[in-house]
């Protein structure tokens, strides 16, 4: 493992892979790496697992958030080789490799997350060879940094899907900008129907399907890029149906009412984060997996009058949650969909179906 700033940390590969240039981050999950693995938002990066031991209960078809792994490589200290859990149909290993992910073993993980805790995210490489050659070097200082890149237009669907008994009581048109399954499974349950259209999708097709409110997905990649679902947003968000947002959606709302993001050091990535409702201090332990945050703090979000914060994280006070002051529009960084858990913040789906109840 390479790193831009020249330090490098030896491991092992239990297969042999092409060389592996994204964004290095950490997470601080103890569980879900298959979750983790598939979760679109990590399109683009190279994930370091903190937890020691990766892969002890192999992987099963049922634990996947899309339709295969996304992240660019995989990184971890130890590599368990042979699973044990009743669920599993295979091992972590074989799983990747078929699916073409490098993995890097063996490797100093606490070691390597001090370093991007301290010099923070940055661009890296996963590299065979006993240790980093002159081209590797080169092809990595040409590699492409997070700032300024749109990835949601990588991660989303190519057309529209519908989901949910025809009959439901609610119909959410929810954009995906690198949706997670979770998201879907939680709706149907609580007996909607979703329409899911690709991040490109203008305002005009939403109002055509008339739908009882809007839901804005998770995502990788840089919200400002994202100009086009900027520009709808600020279409959208006029107060005729209610909007709910995470992650990128999050993001991307407050972007359309004026306010700005900013590239976190090394952002927020694991299943622990403590997370403030503001109105009743209630805390929140959240699953997260973000690398910019709207810009703000208790007193608002400046350049988008139009919102008022609800939620800070308790690590380091970066917005969390928003809200409209006048319309049923929110948004909340975290994700309350969360798959392993936690679910303390699943409230928020109801909080938007109460929404399309009083619509």
């Amino acid at each position: 493992m390479l790193l831009e700033d020249g330090a490098w940390f030896p491991g092992t590969a239990p297969f042999p892979f092409e060389p592996a240039y994204a964004e290095v981050v950490f997470t601080t999950n103890l569980s879900g790496y298959q979750e983790v693995f598939t979760d679109p938002s990590y399109l683009g990066q190279l994930v370091v697992m903190t937890a020691p031991m990766i892969g002890n209960y192999g992987i099963n078809p049922e634990d996947v958030e899309s339709d295969r792994p996304h992240v660019a490589g995989v990184v971890v200290r130890e590599l368990a080789v042979k699973p044990s859990n009743w669920r599993a149909t295979g091992a972590l290993a074989d799983w990747l490799n078929a699916a073409h992910v490098p993995i890097v073993a063996d490797v100093d993980t606490r070691q390597l997350t001090r370093h991007i805790r301290s010099r923070g995210a940055m661009r890296g490489v996963a590299a065979l060879g006993e240790r980093p050659g002159e081209e590797v070097r080169a092809a990595l200082a040409a590699s492409p940094s997070m700032d300024g890149l749109d990835l949601a237009t990588a991660a989303t669907i190519a057309a529209e899907s519908s989901e949910g008994p025809a009959d439901a009581k609610h119909h959410i048109v929810a954009y995906d900008y690198g949706m997670k399954r979770n998201i879907l499974r939680l709706f149907v349950q609580n007996g909607c129907r979703v329409t899911v259209v690709p991040a490109q999708t203008p305002a005009d097709r939403v109002r055509e399907l008339q739908p009882d409110g809007i839901f804005l997905s998770n995502g990788p990649g840089d919200p400002a890029a994202v100009g086009y679902a900027i520009h709808t947003l600020r279409e959208l968000a006029d107060g005729s149906v209610p909007i709910f947002g995470i992650c990128l959606g999050h993001q991307l709302l407050g972007l359309a009412l004026g306010g700005e993001t900013v590239k976190l050091p090394y952002g927020h990535r694991g299943g622990n984060h403590p997370v403030r409702d503001v109105q009743t201090g209630q805390v929140l332990i959240t699953s997260q997996n973000h690398g910019f945050a709207v810009r703000g703090d208790t007193s608002g979000v400046p350049g988008a009058n139009a919102l008022e914060v609800t939620h800070l994280n308790l690590n380091d006070g970066t917005v969390e949650g928003v809200r409209h002051r006048e319309y049923p529009i929110f948004a909340v960084q975290y994700h309350p969909e969360a798959s392993p858990g936690p679910h303390d913040a699943q409230g928020h789906f109801r909080q938007f179906l109460q929404a399309l109840d009083t619509q």
